[in-house]
């Protein structure tokens, strides 16, 4: 209806003599698309300098994925969204997936620890194999000498979310003044992170 005006103001002008103006309508302009909940993940590990590790992911780049899909890193390129280039890392080392909270407008995240031999830390909490919980709006995940900086960025739509990853040449523990922990070894576990009121959630192996 706007396009239609402007054709007949310019047309009106035209024929009275007066140079045509092309006349643009405001209401076309305006980007009427959703705003995208962004997951920023700046990552660090000593080694990738020497024998890049983080050479299968795109920086800088913002990538679109739908919310249905269960986002996986770790070794597999079959199976993992993002790959790690290490053989010390699992196949598939953690996952994340969007959901919804009661009387909430936006998307949030739950991070499930997907690897048998190695544990997670999101924080101060240490995730067993197949242990998820709810990932903080900024967090720290560790594990081996994997440090994974995470910050969300609310967005409006409940279809799709973005992840855009940049990397670190400074250990991220101490750029951020973070509760300094030694790393979880590529076999074991703390057994002390793991608090009554705020614990991670053991789920079944088929869950998803």
């Amino acid at each position: 209806m706007y396009k239609e005006l402007a054709l007949c103001l310019a047309y009106e002008r035209h024929t009275a003599g007066q140079i045509p103006v092309l006349i643009m309508s405001s209401f076309e302009d305006a980007d009427t698309e959703e705003m995208v909940t962004c997951l920023q993940m700046t990552l660090y590990h000593p080694g990738h300098q020497r024998s890049g590790i983080f050479r299968s992911i795109k920086f800088f780049n913002r990538e679109k994925l739908p919310t249905s899909e269960v986002v996986k890193f770790g070794r597999n390129s079959h199976t993992c969204n993002y790959i790690f280039q290490d053989k010390q890392v699992s196949r598939v080392q953690f996952s994340l997936q969007v959901f919804k909270k009661f009387n909430s407008s936006v998307v949030s995240f739950e991070i499930k620890n997907m690897s048998k031999k190695t544990s997670l830390l999101v924080d101060n909490k240490e995730l067993g194999y197949l242990n998820k919980m709810d990932l903080p709006d900024k967090c720290m995940i560790r594990f081996g000498d994997y440090q994974f900086l995470v910050e969300k960025e609310d967005g409006e739509s409940l279809e799709f979310f973005e992840i855009q990853f940049s990397l670190s040449k400074k250990p991220l523990l101490q750029e951020n003044n973070w509760l300094s922990q030694e790393p979880i070894p590529e076999c074991g576990s703390y057994s002390s992170c793991l608090t009554q009121n705020n614990s991670p959630m053991e789920v079944g192996e088929n869950e998803w």
